[in-house]
């Protein structure tokens, strides 16, 4: 559905209001525009959702925004200039949806999982004027993938929650925990938050992040 850059889904919101929120759903590796939507109907009424297709067919209705290569030892790597391609692709197509809809980037939140995290990490801290509020679930920052400029953009409106789980066997809780440190040198404000389960989102980890859409948008 879209003669945008993507493809993608939508909820529209249940509650009409003047500048009427945006939550974009960035799914994780091998997974698709579906998966988070599941999400959608418990979340705030006013949100206009939409869930975004990575661009890479695996097969079996699953996709990737960048290849994960394994060298010879197993050990992963992201393909770079792949995910800078995805993450300038999903750049452009933040402001074709926000004109389409007309949405501001000030209410405007990402959510992502996992792959579709380490994308929102980037598309927040190289172009932090298309957003405001991130919500980066079970993935990590991938200093590969930050602006050069990074110690001079202005960040001062970003807000992130972030969780991961303590157990998590694909992306290790050592690589998300950095975030915070690395949010809190910039002065963006942050919360960080780690649940007792693998790479997922536990019942607690969905309330809390619920809980934290609605009091950014009751401001």
């Amino acid at each position: 559905m879209s003669d945008l850059a993507l493809e993608y889904i939508v909820r529209e919101p249940k509650i009409k209001v003047s500048n009427q929120p945006l939550l974009f759903m960035f799914h994780g590796y091998g997974s698709n525009e579906q998966d988070l939507f599941s999400f959608a109907e418990e979340l705030p009424e006013e949100l206009l959702i939409v869930s975004v297709q990575a661009p890479m067919f695996l097969g079996m209705g699953a996709y990737a925004w960048y290849t994960i290569h394994f060298d010879s030892a197993d050990e992963k790597f992201s393909d770079i200039p792949e995910a800078i391609e995805a993450r300038e692709t999903l750049g452009k197509f933040i402001t074709q949806i926000q004109e389409k809809y007309t949405c501001s980037p000030e209410n405007t939140f990402l959510l992502g999982f996992s792959q579709g995290t380490i994308l929102s990490y980037s598309v927040a801290l190289n172009y932090p004027e298309k957003v405001k509020n991130i919500i980066a679930l079970s993935g990590h920052i991938n200093p590969d993938l930050m602006p050069s400029d990074l110690e001079t953009k202005n960040y001062e409106h970003l807000d992130f929650f972030i969780s991961h789980g303590s157990v998590d066997q694909v992306i290790p809780v050592a690589w998300a925990n950095k975030a915070p440190e690395f949010l809190k040198q910039l002065n963006i404000k942050h919360s960080y938050q780690e649940y007792p389960v693998g790479h997922g989102i536990a019942p607690q980890n969905f309330y809390d992040l619920k809980q934290w859409v609605l009091d950014r948008l009751k401001k």
